[in-house]
């Protein structure tokens, strides 16, 4: 399972920073961090989750208030 983060999208509201501890606030910009996160395009941020961390990393995709946040299991989109 992995998480594609969008920063272009973010909005800086941190309600994926209260939900999983994979995102962090970057204060100074303003939008979150996907922790250990790799740019696969400009300004989308990949990671696979832990397995320990699947349902955490979920809620934080359904917290987003712009849906920056998506979660795939292999090549399909569960969230949003």
């Amino acid at each position: 399972m992995r998480i594609e983060y969008d920063r272009d999208t973010c909005i800086g509201m941190f309600q994926c920073v209260a939900e999983w501890d994979g995102f962090e606030a970057d204060e100074d910009e303003g939008k979150a961090i996907l922790v250990d996160g790799e740019e696969r395009e400009e300004n989308t941020v990949v990671r696979e989750i832990p397995d320990d961390a699947e349902l955490d990393a979920k809620f934080a995709a359904r917290a987003c208030p712009v849906d920056a946040i998506a979660v795939y299991d292999d090549d399909e989109r569960i969230i949003p």
